[in-house]
């Protein structure tokens, strides 16, 4: 028996050892319905084209942009065959998209209502709301975007100090006693040596990625890492390699094969490998596994970059993301990157780690040159929902939003699996993904929901796989049980009319075993 499988048995973390069960959701639908989907797909198509057809010929009016008749020659402005799908299928749906929201976006939300009169190519404003919806597609995960004036004093008190924005780069006018106060609490409450933060949360990854690597540098990204990564990764100049979803196989022989091999071509050793990753996955609910990848990285002498955005403040017991998850030692992470627009209530992202990365970030990226420093009011809600989290605000309500968000997420995946329904993610995970796998149905879906006052989030092809179109839930400590009872009686309702009850409870559970380097043993 290995030491394991005794500590399995035996319960306890003794001997230096710890272990973390992995409770994973990843079912396959039965075969009929890919079959189904891509069918569907094809008819689609088929109809695309004839609509194209009689658009080129004038017999259907064309909304799409093209080019004049003098440019037609040249390198087109706007790609036709990219914007098939667009134009044939996604505007078939889009009124589920962009709902304009005309309140605070807390539990409840209040939705201007909007009709089409050409097939969702325009809009037109009947002027009605639509009152008290219950918004389940919000990153609030820890309820702070609210109307509370009696928290809000002192925001609205640094507003009428400061005003609404500095109009200037940090490098220039831009840097403010308010945003070092952010800095400084941001690294506490991560306990690492630094931070700094930015007023955009995509400009975070986007232009500090490219700062930090460069040509003759390696790039191993997660392959459902998001855009910006993926952005940032680009525009930096670096060799990129992605690696599957998760997988530390995977992983490794890309790790294995870049210190074996060295640069194409000329063999040399790469000057930097940068592995990155996400805490919590948006479209699939699944968090990462972090201890699983600071041992390879430390085995292969790599960086790690760890994209916290939907992670800080919705998971972990004191709210510090997939680190205090995992009770990992923040300086095993060398690059900590989060954003204030999920948990925190509030917009911009950071970045941390040790103090000689974040002077170098303050000199090399783009954002701290040229782009416009946080507003100061902004600054001052964040602080106080960190210090709310960190309870140094002398109250438990930090503590109790945290307890609330895991409580809520464990009921409504809990009841979401007694649907029958197939679900993707972390049991821990307040992103809920309910696949549908056609557009159609997902359309459907959003429009009955909202006819029950139920605000959802449906999401397809670019931003899943063509086939794999869901409905994403996102839990907030502010749902009440109420609440989501509801939304799981109109889930029930819809999933015998819509037939996606497709699960066998056949999911992915899997338990690792690690020794005090973090080295996987065998469990």
């Amino acid at each position: 028996m290995t030491r394991a499988h005794q500590l399995k048995q035996n319960g306890a973390a003794n001997g230096g050892l710890y272990k973390r069960e992995y409770k994973e959701a990843y079912e396959e639908a039965p075969l009929y319905i890919p079959v189904l989907t891509y069918l569907g797909y094809g008819i689609l198509i088929l109809f695309g084209y004839l609509r194209d057809f009689m658009r080129k010929w004038g017999l259907e009016k064309c909304h799409m942009a093209k080019e004049r008749e003098e440019q037609k020659d040249f390198v087109p402005l706007y790609q036709d065959f990219e914007n098939f799908y667009k134009r044939n299928i996604y505007m078939r749906i889009r009124d589920t998209f962009c709902r304009p929201v005309c309140s605070v976006p807390g539990s409840l939300f209040d939705l201007k209502e909007r009709v089409s009169d050409d097939f969702n190519w325009t809009y037109r404003y009947t002027g009605k709301v639509i009152k008290n919806v219950i918004n389940m597609g919000s990153y609030n995960y820890l309820g702070f975007a609210e109307n509370n004036k009696e928290s809000l004093e002192k925001v609205e008190t640094v507003l009428e100090r400061y005003g609404a924005g500095v109009c200037s780069s940090r490098h220039d006018m831009g840097q403010m006693d308010k945003l070092q106060e952010l800095e400084d609490l941001v690294a506490e409450f991560l306990r690492v040596e630094a931070a700094m933060v930015f007023s955009m949360g995509f400009a975070t990854n986007s232009t500090n990625i490219p700062a930090l690597v460069g040509k003759g540098c390696l790039i191993l990204s997660d392959e459902l890492n998001h855009t910006s990564l993926v952005l940032g990764a680009r525009l930096s100049g670096a060799t990129i390699r992605v690696f599957q979803h998760n997988n530390m196989k995977n992983l490794e022989k890309l790790l294995r094969d870049a210190v074996v091999t060295g640069q194409p071509h000329i063999r040399r050793a790469w000057k930097k490998i940068l592995i990155i990753v996400e805490g919590i996955y948006s479209m699939e609910g699944s968090i990462v596994h972090l201890p699983e990848i600071i041992a390879l990285k430390k085995k292969y002498k790599a960086y790690l970059y760890l994209d916290e955005a939907h992670s800080i403040g919705a998971v972990g017991p004191t709210g510090r993301g997939v680190v205090d998850y995992f009770g990992m030692n923040p300086e095993d992470v060398d690059v900590l990157m989060g954003t204030f627009t999920k948990s925190f209530g509030a917009v911009g992202g950071y970045i941390a780690g040790r103090k000689d990365l974040v002077d170098y970030l303050r000199n090399h990226s783009h954002s701290a040159v040229y782009a416009a420093s946080i507003s100061p009011p902004i600054a001052e809600q964040i602080i106080r929902v960190m210090k709310c989290i960190m309870g140094t605000d002398g109250t438990l309500t930090g503590r109790q939003r945290l307890n609330q968000l895991a409580e809520n997420t464990r009921y409504f995946r809990r009841r979401l699996r007694d649907l029958n329904v197939i679900t993707y993610g972390n049991e821990d995970s307040p992103v809920v993904p309910v696949l549908m796998y056609m557009p159609s149905k997902v359309g459907a879906f959003a429009r009955h929901m909202l006819k029950k006052k139920i605000g959802v989030v449906i999401v397809g092809f670019p931003a899943t796989p063509i086939a794999e179109a869901r409905v994403r839930f996102c839990i907030s400590a502010a749902h009440t049980k109420e609440m989501l009872d509801k939304v799981v009686v109109e889930l029930d309702k819809m999933g015998d009319v819509l037939n996606v009850k497709h699960s066998r409870h056949r999911k992915i559970n899997r338990t690792v075993v690690y020794d005090e380097t973090n080295v996987e043993l065998d469990a």
